[in-house]
Parts: structure tokens; sequence; C-alpha cells
């Protein structure tokens, strides 16, 4: 499998897209602001205590406070409570496990109004992120994650990936471990470790346990809502968690960006460094097709190159998946035969744009009705196969007997939301459009300002039906025109994410020229 991981920075932040094989699977945004992320740990302080649902409310400075359950607590939330209030006040001298003395471990059933009172401080750190109406989901059990192994702090166990399949791998990591796990902590063995060094693993467990250092030394003194550690950038966490053999290409548009890409995998992944390319392009994704695979995949209806179509409508409860044959024109000698073949590529597809929308909760899909019991399991283990590279916990059912499977898959962020139908950029919506306003009048003008400024030169970005337009023919070029009348050099340059009356225009440093 090749995989591209396409890195576009704009003025708003930066995108990311991760293709496997050309096909979009993964779209992930980043816009500087880190606040309350996945990862992110913070002093909070609970505001109330509800029995009746066995958790509590803390403030972490979240608009909307957050969700910490009793099962969220861990079964060492006596050891974490006294080491935060001694860290707090100055007497927990250091960072180290080895001679902190252990509590005893709280009740697996216990209430939450036993062990968490309202106004007590707590570190907690975010489960998952502000979804809807709700606040982000906390818990204690504070797990610091590195490229192969995840650091348990007021642990012992070591726990290895489930994908590590090979018993005798699975035996040497652990044995590896034991003898380099720091005393009071926990280790979970991430699947990338497979067949890593020592030295590796060693030096990757030396960062975790620098970290904890840094989240010991941020406790002190610290106040409620403030945040002690926070996960690394999207970039860095990316890397960290999908980066593989089977990368091919990292292709990014920024200097800067590209810099940092770099500086983590010398550190990380040295023998990938040389897969990193600069694009020219100001829009990557619009040179590599992506935001064309974005509208293709984000809308309502998401159409099959056999013909086939997904209906794909969102609620607060689930999101629900309609599949239709369409016009489908397969070689089916009969309606069992077309519905099994539409089914099973739907349920590919269906697979990849759970992974790439971010779809958590309840997934009810509604195939098409088979009569054979054998075309119904196939299509189960279709789906199983498909969403086995699916990073996120789900479940899988087998169809009910309406023909309809439901999937759980874990809900960890919001579900990603883009709009594919855009306002008329000519009548805003009214249906109403002034004939004498034209695009290009707007542009000849925006033009003449810009000479009148002493600019020698500018680059116009248009949509490209608009491009198509202005640099039509030889004798009849718009462009030709503008450039004879103003006395200055006029760059084309079109993006297909923008309105198709909108238009930028940009100094030769690149800035864009504000009228």
């Amino acid at each position: 499998m090749n995989v591209e991981l396409v890195i576009n920075k704009t003025k708003s932040g930066l995108r990311i897209a991760m293709l496997e094989d050309g096909q979009l699977v993964e779209l992930h945004e980043d816009n500087g602001q880190q606040d309350y992320a996945v990862g992110d740990v913070y002093l909070g302080r609970v505001k109330k205590v509800l029995p009746s649902l066995n958790a509590g409310f803390v403030d972490i400075g979240h608009p909307k406070d957050a969700f910490l359950h009793y099962f969220d607590l861990g079964p060492q939330y006596k050891s974490f409570k006294k080491y935060t209030q001694r860290s707090i006040k100055g007497t927990q001298a250091s960072a180290d496990l080895a001679n902190f003395k252990l509590e005893s471990d709280i009740e697996k059933k216990g209430n939450m109004k036993d062990v968490v009172s309202a106004s007590q401080t707590v570190l907690v750190q975010v489960a998952k992120e502000a979804i809807s109406t709700k606040g982000p989901r906390l818990t204690t059990e504070v797990t610091l994650a590195g490229r192969y192994l995840v650091l348990v702090p007021f642990s012992s166990k070591i726990s290895i990936s489930q994908r590590i399949g090979k018993e005798s791998e699975r035996k040497r990591l652990r044995v590896l471990l034991q003898s380099i796990r720091p005393e009071n902590c926990g280790i979970i063995v991430r699947t990338v470790a497979q067949e890593k060094g020592a030295a590796d693993l060693h030096a990757d467990l030396e960062d975790l346990t620098n970290r904890w250092k840094e989240l010991h030394a941020n406790l002190r003194n610290a106040k409620p809502r403030q945040r002690v550690l926070s996960e690394m950038n999207k970039t860095s966490s990316l890397l960290r968690d999908l980066l593989n053999p089977n990368f091919s290409q990292i292709l990014v548009n920024d200097p800067e960006v590209a810099d940092e890409v770099r500086e983590y995998l010398s550190a990380n992944a040295p023998d990938k460094l040389d897969i990193v390319k600069e694009s020219k392009a100001k829009d990557v994704f619009d040179d590599r097709g992506v935001h064309r695979m974005i509208k293709a995949s984000f809308g309502r209806q998401v159409n099959l190159r056999s013909g086939a179509y997904l209906i794909i409508e969102h609620t607060e409860a689930m999101h629900v998946i309609d599949v239709n044959s369409g016009g489908r024109k397969a070689g089916a000698t009969s309606q069992e035969e077309n519905a099994t073949a539409t089914n099973l590529e739907c349920a590919t597809e269906i697979a990849r744009l759970l992974r790439l929308r971010d779809m958590g909760g309840i997934i009810a899909i509604d195939f098409i009705d088979m009569g054979q019991v054998e075309n119904r399991r196939k299509l189960t283990e279709t789906i199983r196969k498909a969403m086995k590279a699916d990073k996120a916990k789900h479940n899988v059912l087998a169809p009910s007997r309406f023909g309809v499977v439901e999937i759980t898959r874990q809900r960890v962020r919001e579900v990603t939301d883009i709009k594919t139908a855009e306002q008329c950029p000519s009548c805003n919506g009214t249906g109403k459009v002034e004939a004498s306003i034209l695009v290009t009048d707007r542009i000849e003008d925006a033009l003449k300002a810009a000479a009148d400024r002493g600019l020698g030169g500018v680059t116009l970005l248009i949509h490209p039906m608009v491009e198509a337009y202005v640099t039509r023919g030889f004798w009849n070029n718009q462009v030709k025109r503008w450039k004879k009348a103003f006395g200055m050099k006029i760059t084309v340059e079109s993006n297909s994410s923008m309105e198709l009356l909108q238009y930028n225009l940009y100094d030769p440093s690149g800035e864009e020229i504000t009228l």
C-alpha cells in the first residue's frame, strides 16, 4: 500500500490529508488552537458531584463543564490524588515514583461521592473533545503517548497491542520492557514497536519519563483551570500515530512546516527524512486534487464509480446510511447478484467514509435486501475486514432480519463537517442578480487600483471557470488586454476550492493585496 501525507498551510491554519493508493482516507485540521485537545492535562476544580450519574462535573476553563465518571477515575485514584496535592505544595520533590508509597485501590463498583467532593482540585486528562452540547470527557488515568510506547503512571502492567500477533515477538517485547520499566509505571506497547530494538524503545521511554517530569514541574503552585501539559501539535501527533513503513511521501507547501516535519523525523524515523517534499503550489490540496476528493466524500449523497450511491444523514443520536444501487450497470444476472455486488462495494466505501468523516457513536446502515444467508455472511466479513485499518474502537453486528447493519464506533471528537453546498456569490441566495455587475469588471477595477499603487506585477487567483473565460482565445484574450492597459505583469492561477466569482490579488512577495 502506498501512503502519502499532504500538508496544506493556509491563512486559517493547517489541513492534513492522508491518501492510501491515491484515495483520501483521513482529513485533519489544525487551526493553531490546541486548547482542550485529546491528551491535554489540566488541573481542574470539581463543580458538583451527581450520585444519580455516579459522576461529577469539572471546571477546566472550557465554556461547558467537563464530565468525569467514576469508572474514569482509575483504580489508583487515591495515589494520584496524593501525588497531585504534594506536587502542588512542593512537598513531592521528585517526579520519580520509585519511592512513592501507593495507596490502596478504590472499589471497582464504588460511588463517586465517596472519593470525590465538590470544590476539590483534581488533575485530569481530556479523553474526548467537546461534542455538540456536551463538554469534554475526562479521565484521571493520565497516560503519555510516544512513538512506540505509552507510559501509564501508578500502574505495573505491561500491555501489548493485539495487532502484534506473533507470540515470540510479544514475549520478546514483554521481557525487554520489564527490564527497563520504571517502578510504579505501566507500559502499553504500540503496534509500531514490533521488531524494534532495545535502543529505540529505551529512547522513547526516556522521552516519556521526561514529559512526566515536565508535568510534575508544572504542577508546582499550579492553579485550577490551568493546563499543565499539552499534547504535541496536530502534525507531530499524526506523524507519531500514523507513520509506518508504507509512507512514500510527505508533501508540504510551507518551508517552516517542512522543517518541523524533518525535525520530528530526524529524532524518531531518520530513515524517512528523504520522503519529505516541498511543493511550490500555493494550495497543494488543489494541486493534488484533494479539494475534489473532499467535495465528493462529504456531501449528503456520495456517488460511487459503478453508479451506486449512498445517502448519509446525521442526527443527534446516530448516523443513518442508505445504500442504493442507482444506475449500476455491472453484469449481474439476477437481483440477488446485483444487490450483493452493490452491498459489498458500498461496505468498503462506508468503512473509508467513517474513518474520513470521523463518524462516531451508533451508525445504522440500510443495505439492499439479500435473500441468501451466505451473501449476508459475506457482507459482514467484508465490513469487518475493511474496518481493520480504522484505529478507532468499533464493533460491527451482523445484518438484522431487515438487512440493517449496526456499527458502534468510538467518538473522540466532533464529526468532521465540511459544507459541500455554496451560497450563490452573485445573488447571495436571493435568486436575483444585478445583470450590470460582472466579475471581470470588478477584477479590472482591482487591477487598476494595484497599478495606481505602482506595482510592477500581481498574481490573480480565480476559479478555474473564470480563468478559462479570461484567458480564452488569442486575439480576444482579456488578460493580454489588462497587461497592455495597466503596463504590468499579470500571472493568473486558479483554485477549484474558491467560489465561482471570488478573486484574490497578491503582490510579488506573495502578500494579499487589500483594496
